[in-house]
C-alpha cells in the first residue's frame, strides 16, 4: 500500500499549521520535511481510501505526532482497516523526522529524513505478513504564501508475492487566509507486488481551521495512470488537534 503521511494510499503523515504560509503533509500523500513544534502535539482523526471497480478500501485512526526535540517528530498511526463491509486492525506505523537542512541555511531548503516501519499487525489469517520499510526524503520551499513541498523514498516489501518500490510526489499550496490553505499535488507510486500495477494520482485539497485547537483537512481526486487496477481515486478526510 502508499502512504498517505504514510497509512493507506495515503498516505501520508503530518505536520500542519493553518497560520503559516509552510503549510505541508496532511492532507497530501506527498510528504514534508517540517516536524511538528518542539514539546507539541498534532493529532488527525483520519479517513483514508482507494476506490477501483466495485470495491473501495482503506483506513481510518489515529496519527499522532510529537515534537521530541528541536528538529525531530516522533510518529505513530494506530489505524483500523476496511475493505467492502468488513472491518479489522491495520499495520500500526511508527516513524521519526528528523529535519538536517533549513530554508535560512546555503542550500535554500528545509529537508528532512523521514524513516517509516509498518508492523504487521492487520489481522489477516494465514497470510506470510512481515514489517516493512519506508525510507524517504522529503524537501520544501517557500516563496511568500506559496510553498512546494516534495520528494520520495524507496519501501522495502518484503514476502511472497511482493516487491520493493519506489514513491514520490511534488505538491504546490497557497495559503489563502489566514484560515484556509490550498493545493493540488502529483503522486506516484511503482508496482508493490508480482501482479501489481504503478499508479499515478492528482489530488487537490486544503484545510480549514475553525477554532484555535481544531482544523478539517480534506483531499481527492482521480487515478491517471492504470486506474481500474491500481485505483480509480483515492480521498483523504481527517479532524486535526494541535496542542
Amino acid at each position: 500500500m502508499a502512504v498517505r503521511s504514510p497509512a493507506a494510499l495515503a498516505v501520508l503523515a503530518v505536520t500542519l499549521c493553518v497560520a503559516s504560509p509552510a503549510f505541508a503533509g496532511p492532507p497530501f500523500l506527498t510528504d514534508d520535511p517540517q516536524p511538528t513544534d518542539q514539546g507539541h502535539w498534532e493529532i488527525y482523526n483520519f479517513v483514508d481510501g482507494v476506490h477501483t471497480p466495485g470495491d473501495t478500501s482503506g483506513e481510518a485512526g489515529l496519527d499522532l505526532n510529537y515534537g521530541g526535540a528541536k528538529d525531530l517528530q516522533l510518529t505513530a498511526v494506530i489505524p483500523a482497516q476496511f475493505a467492502g463491509d468488513g472491518w479489522g486492525m491495520g499495520d500500526v506505523e511508527l516513524a521519526a523526522k528528523y529535519k538536517f537542512l533549513h530554508q535560512n541555511g546555503p542550500t535554500g531548503l528545509d529537508v528532512a529524513f523521514f524513516p517509516r516501519v509498518f508492523l504487521p499487525t492487520a489481522f489477516d489469517r494465514g497470510s506470510d505478513r512481515r514489517a516493512n520499510l519506508l525510507l524517504p526524503v522529503w524537501a520544501e520551499k517557500d516563496f511568500g504564501k506559496w510553498s512546494v513541498f516534495g520528494g520520495g523514498g524507496y519501501q522495502i516489501n518484503p514476502g511472497p508475492g511482493n516487491r520493493n518500490f519506489w514513491i514520490s510526489g511534488l505538491t504546490l499550496t497557497r495559503q489563502v487566509s489566514d484560515n484556509l490553505m490550498l493545493g493540488a499535488e502529483v503522486y506516484h507510486q511503482t508496482a508493490d507486488a508480482d501482479l501489481g500495477r504503478d499508479w499515478t494520482v492528482v489530488n487537490a485539497g486544503g484545510a480549514l481551521r475553525f477554532t484555535k485547537h481544531w482544523s478539517l483537512l480534506f483531499s481527492a481526486g482521480p487515478g491517471v495512470q492504470n486506474p481500474r487496477e491500481a485505483g480509480q481515486s483515492d480521498f483523504y478526510l481527517s479532524l486535526k488537534a494541535d496542542y
